[in-house]
């Protein structure tokens, strides 16, 4: 058993995320393309005598606060899953985790995702357990439909409810400005706004036909078109997205008007990704927004999945 090991993960948008069918569960048939970026989460674990978790990271002082720090935050959970897939005794697992968070909070960018992905592979490498990659993002779905993504990274297509993932090879790297708001959207709260926007529309929500990728979409992302990409992003959620937070319609706008190919919500938001034509575009972006007011970060994708960090 070693004293420490740190593993990062990665945050993600969703370059395409269209909703389906409401099921039975309560939860959505969804088809989506995850890219993950270089914005990344980095969790500490170290075998304790209790639960702790501590957080810190390059976002405000509020958002770092609205981060759980008991036992219901997903790390801890992902670390006892560790244990389980090993065969540890409870008792074993009982680990103090350092979280520091690049990724916004409630933002729509899966940061509780990676923080969960992190974990894991800490945790695996802290035990020597041995644990697959694979294996562990098989296990990883009960945590969440973006966890196992966080594991894997890069891009890929996911559904059901967004955790059956199909990579998507020779990916040409994309530049991204992401427009962060300070306060952020319940993903629950998004989709039945969704539902009952769709209702006042005379559409029965659980009727839809099963959402799918267009492989024009496909098709740009490994030839590196930008121009292509910026034609094919869509975002289902987004209608339900600026109709509870009617101020990121006014962010898109901005994005549009500094320069980006594009704009839209990503996932069910609040964060707005913006698309630019290179990576000098995407700081200018950034820059303009800033001056603006608006907290822009420029990053890039794909990205590596979880993996350990050197201590």
């Amino acid at each position: 058993m070693l004293d420490q090991a740190t593993a990062s993960a990665p945050g993600k948008i969703n370059i395409f995320f269209a909703v389906g069918p409401l099921l039975a569960d309560g939860f959505h048939s969804v088809a989506s393309v995850y890219q993950a970026l270089d914005l990344r989460e980095i969790v500490s674990i170290s075998p304790a005598s209790s639960w702790s978790v501590a957080v810190d990271g390059a976002i405000s002082e509020e958002q770092i606060a609205a981060v759980p720090t008991g036992e219901e935050n997903l790390v801890v959970r992902a670390v006892k899953l560790v244990a389980k897939l090993a065969g540890l005794p409870a008792a074993a697992a009982i680990s103090a985790i350092s979280i520091y968070k690049n990724v916004p909070v409630a933002g729509g960018m899966g940061g509780g995702s990676a923080d969960a992905a992190a974990a894991m592979i800490a945790a695996n490498e802290v035990w020597g357990t041995g644990l697959g990659l694979q294996e562990m993002a098989a296990a990883s779905v009960e945590l969440g439909a973006d966890v196992p993504f966080a594991l894997l990274g890069q891009t890929a297509i996911g559904l059901g409810r967004g955790e059956k993932l199909t990579s998507v090879e020779q990916v040409v790297p994309l530049h991204w400005v992401l427009a962060v708001a300070e306060r952020g959207l319940s993903t629950p709260a998004v989709y039945k706004r969704l539902d009952e926007l769709r209702m006042a529309r005379g559409d029965d929500p659980s009727a839809f036909a099963e959402a799918n990728v267009a492989a024009a979409l496909l098709a740009a992302l490994q030839s590196g078109d930008a121009l292509e990409v910026a034609k094919l992003i869509k975002n289902d959620l987004q209608e339900a997205a600026l109709d509870l937070m009617p101020e990121l319609a006014q962010t898109i706008e901005a994005g549009l008007a500094a320069g980006a190919l594009a704009g839209m919500v990503s996932g069910s938001g609040p964060t707005i990704a913006l698309l630019a034509q290179d990576e000098e575009a995407a700081e200018q972006i950034a820059n303009i927004l800033a001056f603006q007011g608006i907290n822009a970060i420029a990053a890039c994708g794909p990205s590596a999945g979880a993996k350990l960090v050197a201590n």
